[in-house]
Formats: structure tokens, C-alpha cells, sequence
């Protein structure tokens, strides 16, 4: 038991990864160098289970943050389970059995669109049958995890690169799309304007292999 809380820990706090060589990118990147330097040991917080990396990414589809963490909780606390611990009260995440057994107006009630209730539903059904497993997407490279992922009713590529990012620890994963992360370059950089997702990917070249840690730094920055 200890063993599997500390192997737990260890990939839900990334532990395993050694930073130093992004530190050495972003000590040579002047646009990472100031966040690099001010978040040193920070490492990305992780979301170890599939089914509900998936459901986070697509619950905040296109929303603001606030109302995504208070969509998740409404989701959490209506369909998943609860221990009581020294008269507080511990959530844990549905179970994909459990939200595939339900109908869109279920979901739709917390105040979920219709559409993003079916995604959920229909992705709870892959991850309960198997036919979406996480040891199969780590096994394969990040281009075939992100055409796996794409393939999914409701999962585009932001909520791919999401996925990959915060539970399969591809380090090469950048969601050029996302809104605060081309909000947090264009402060960093001093721009005028948000950077389109081309010109995010472009930036991004010089962070071969540490995309999705840029990207982490990044976003702190906008906290």
C-alpha cells in the first residue's frame, strides 16, 4: 500500500523528471529566463487518472477558469463517492462506469451544455471498456497519442495536448490554442496583441522537448 501512495505521488508531482536540463533553456531563453529563474523547483502537478484528465479538458472548453472549477465540483460532488475525515468530507472523481451509465440531461442539469455532457458519457464508455487505456497512449509517441485522442467525440487538440500534458507526461505537448497561454506570451514578450497559434508554435521550437514545462511556467505567470 505505502508503495503505490508514494509511486502515486511520484507521478502526480512528476518527481521522476530532472529539471536541470530545462533550466539550462530557460537560463537561455529570453522570454523563460525571468519565469525560470522566479519558479525554480516548481514542478507540473499532475492528473494521474486518464478519465478524469479527459473530463477536465473538456469541461473547460471554452470557459473561464472559475466556471470550469465550479462546474468540476458540481460534477464531482452529484456523481462521485465521499468519506467523512474528522468531520470533513474527501470527494473523490467519478468513476467512468458510473457516468456511463448516465443519460445528457443527467449532466446537462449542473449546468453543462447538452454537447458536452454526451462527450463526457461517450468518453466514460471508452475508458469503462478499455478501448481508451492510458498505458497504451504512453506507449505510443506524442503524434500518435495526440491522432488517438483527436479521434474522440469531443476531444480536440487542446483538450489532446491537455491530456498529454497533465496525465502523460509528454513533455513535447503545447496547446498552441489555448487563450491564457498565448495571453501570458504576448506579456512576456511585450507584444501588442495575443500570438496566434501558429506564431505560438513557432516560439516554441526553441523549447524542443520541454514544451508542455514552458508552457506550465507559463501559465503561472498569469496568477
Amino acid at each position: 500500500m505505502l508503495a503505490h501512495v508514494r509511486r502515486y505521488a511520484e507521478e502526480w508531482f512528476d518527481l521522476d523528471r530532472d529539471l536541470a536540463p530545462f533550466y539550462r533553456l530557460t537560463d537561455a531563453d529570453p522570454l523563460l529566463r525571468e519565469v525560470g529563474q522566479t519558479l525554480r523547483g516548481l514542478r507540473m502537478v499532475g492528473i494521474p487518472d486518464l478519465f478524469e484528465a479527459a473530463c477536465w479538458g473538456i469541461i473547460g472548453q471554452q470557459i473561464n477558469l472559475p466556471f470550469a472549477y465550479a462546474l468540476k465540483k458540481r460534477f464531482t460532488e452529484t456523481f462521485g463517492s465521499s468519506v467523512q475525515h474528522e468531520g470533513e468530507t474527501y470527494w473523490s472523481f467519478p468513476k467512468p462506469e458510473a457516468v456511463a451509465a448516465l443519460e445528457p440531461p443527467d449532466i446537462a442539469a449542473l449546468q453543462m451544455t447538452t454537447r458536452k455532457s454526451e462527450y463526457l458519457i461517450g468518453v466514460a464508455g471508452r475508458v469503462a471498456d478499455g478501448t481508451l487505456d492510458k498505458r497504451e497512449l504512453e506507449a505510443a509517441d506524442w503524434a500518435e497519442a495526440e491522432k488517438r485522442l483527436t479521434a474522440i467525440r469531443g476531444i480536440g487538440p487542446w483538450t489532446a495536448h491537455y491530456v498529454m500534458m497533465r496525465c502523460l507526461r509528454m513533455a513535447e505537448a503545447l496547446p498552441a490554442a489555448d487563450v491564457g497561454l498565448q495571453h501570458a506570451i504576448r506579456i512576456a514578450a511585450g507584444m501588442d496583441r495575443k500570438p496566434t497559434a501558429a506564431e505560438v508554435r513557432e516560439q516554441a521550437r526553441a523549447w524542443a522537448g520541454w514544451e508542455a514545462y514552458a508552457t506550465f511556467y507559463l501559465w503561472r505567470t498569469l496568477y
